[in-house]
């Protein structure tokens, strides 16, 4: 699948309504220069510049969430300190849920101290971390409340997303009770899980999301390639009654698993990697974004894979916004045969291109035996704005509007032509003898067209305008045209020879 298609798939992603369960962690962040070695003992001395927190574990996974546009609802555990208000109003600011949060007064909230330090100007790298947390299960009471709420939130939400990070939330009561809440409400379950040998506390959920080591301990299963993968993702779909086993594969990419024995590998770019930190939240957050938009388990994977890439990137947790994901995915420029799309994907990529703040240009014709005319126009066309689109009458209308023994050059190669110039985006072909229909689907911000024309004489002008856009005609290139040159070779004997 290209970029174009996956511009498509994440432009059909809803905003749905997510629960999140697990176990919710403040991450806060030192930074500065890494100076010296200590005159006391042989350490770093950090010159401290900046500090900051941001929510990690479950907590991390709802922001990203947010930056994906779903509506999110946090179930988990903080403890009654200042770092569990501080993670509160992290929450707060994302606009998550918490309602459903529990207090213990008897623990602390998780928090991870990283302490990041840049040498000589060069990229940051964690020096230090220091964690605070209790492992312990959740005392019985809050255990008992925590499930007592997982029914009815269930059924309130599109899907839940349960983010195990061993901190005493998700005990095998509390998945249990998730689990089986899920399948009686009809709810997907997809788990991100620890790291461990004994994954039967899953059992039941829709889809999980372990990485290379994880499935292996699972499993029991050494993964070295794409095959170890897919032999890791039958045995967990068929040991733990799951519909998916989705493996992430660092460099590698994912194996995707359906319980039926289908599998099917989804290479990543290569990326510059700078931090894992965060990714397989982010992968959690946009495979289940996805899924609870009704899109293919293998369409939530190849987003799955471009938003983890992206997260990489990032040193620390960063959460990616669907609107950069758009970003990358418009900047990876379409090959040639990217280019030729039906009007159903030009209206989701558009509609892209226009979230991301850029300038539609139009233009449609027959572009039959194209001349250095119509390249002087198309260029002159995309100089107008950002995405030039050719909306490229089909054969048939072709023959209607020129009359007999036109087009003289078919109609896919005409498209392929088209879409070879470096200043055209997009390539669509349409059969009415106008493109009114095109227009009032698309509504681009200028619709251009080549000729003598005045612009109120151009066909869709008054449409055009009617929403505020632009009618632009560009210059001519002076005893340069198609019927001229068609005249010519006859008048000349020219006959086709190749």
């Amino acid at each position: 699948m290209n970029s174009t298609d996956l511009i498509a798939v994440l432009e059909r992603l809803r905003r749905p309504r997510v629960l999140v369960l697990g176990d919710l962690i403040l991450d806060r962040y030192t930074w500065g220069d890494a100076e010296r070695i200590s005159q006391e003992a042989p350490v770093i001395v950090l010159h401290t510049d900046r500090r900051e927190s941001r929510l990690g574990g479950a907590g991390n996974v709802c922001q990203m969430l947010r930056g994906l546009e779903a509506e999110v609802t946090c179930l988990g555990l903080v403890g009654d300190d200042a770092d569990g208000q501080s993670l509160c109003g992290l929450l707060d600011q994302w606009h998550v849920k918490r309602e459903a949060l529990l207090v213990d007064p008897g623990r602390p909230t998780t928090s991870k101290e990283r302490f990041i330090g840049r040498a000589q100007g060069r990229h940051p790298h964690q020096i230090l971390r220091v964690d605070c947390e209790q492992r312990a299960p959740l005392e019985r009471q809050l255990q008992e409340r925590l499930i007592a709420r997982l029914p009815e939130l269930v059924r309130q939400h599109d899907i839940v997303l349960i983010s195990d990070y061993d901190k005493g939330v998700c005990t095998p009561e509390v998945l249990r009770a998730a689990i089986d809440a899920g399948r009686s409400a009809g709810k997907r379950v997809l788990v991100d899980p620890i790291r461990g040998e004994d994954y039967s506390r899953y059992r039941g959920a829709t889809a999980m999301t372990p990485n290379r080591t994880e499935a292996g301990l699972a499993t029991g299963i050494k993964i070295s390639s794409i095959d170890d993968a897919y032999r890791a993702g039958r045995k967990l779909c068929r040991d733990l009654d799951l519909q998916l086993a989705i493996v992430t594969l660092d460099r590698d990419g994912m194996a995707l698993v359906h319980a039926d024995g289908r599998a099917a590998a989804f290479p990543t770019q290569p990326r510059a990697v700078y931090d894992i930190t965060g990714a397989g939240d982010m992968v959690l957050a946009t495979i289940g974004v996805a899924l609870a938009s009704d899109l293919s388990a293998e369409d939530a994977v190849r987003l799955g894979n471009v938003a983890g890439g992206l997260e990489v990137e990032k040193v620390g947790v960063a959460v990616i916004p669907r609107a950069e994901i758009r970003a990358r995915l418009l900047a990876d420029r379409p090959q040639q045969s990217d280019k030729l799309v039906d009007l159903e994907q030009l209206a989701l990529l558009v509609e892209a291109h226009r979230a991301a703040g850029q300038r539609i240009v139009l233009t449609n014709g027959c572009f039959d035996l194209l001349h250095v005319g119509h390249i002087h126009y198309l260029q002159e066309a995309a100089r107008l704005g950002d995405v030039l689109v050719v909306a490229l009458n089909d054969d048939a209308s072709v023959l209607r509007l020129k009359g007999p023994g036109r087009p003289v050059i078919g109609e896919q190669q005409r498209a392929a032509i088209l879409a070879a110039l470096g200043c055209v985006n997009y390539v669509v072909m349409f059969d009415e003898d106008t493109p009114l229909a095109l227009l009032q689907r698309l509504q681009p911000d200028v619709l251009v067209k080549g000729g003598t024309y005045a612009p109120d004489e151009v066909v869709g002008h008054e449409l055009v305008k009617s929403y505020g856009g632009q009618v632009h005609v560009t210059r001519l290139v002076e005893g340069i045209s198609t019927s001229g040159l068609l005249a010519s070779f006859r008048q000349s004997g020219t006959q086709e020879t190749d």
